[in-house]
């Protein structure tokens, strides 16, 4: 993967926990992106891990509450 793509992929991965408050949705963000970093290539894998942590996200603020 390319320098500048794994800096965006860092950068989307890091920015997503930053906007999330509860740490139920931190860590289920964490654990999504890294799910989702196991799939596809390139931008595949660049959307894989940004889907993988939103949807990470999700269930964690749905165990949260």
């Amino acid at each position: 993967m390319a320098r500048g793509m794994k800096l965006k992929t860092l950068a989307a991965v890091v920015a997503l926990p930053l906007v999330l408050s509860a740490c139920a949705e931190t860590v289920g963000a964490g654990a999504g992106a890294a799910v989702g970093n196991q799939f596809g290539k390139g931008s595949g894998n660049t959307a894989a891990t940004i889907g993988g942590a939103a949807a990470g996200a999700a269930i964690g603020h749905s165990i949260g509450n």
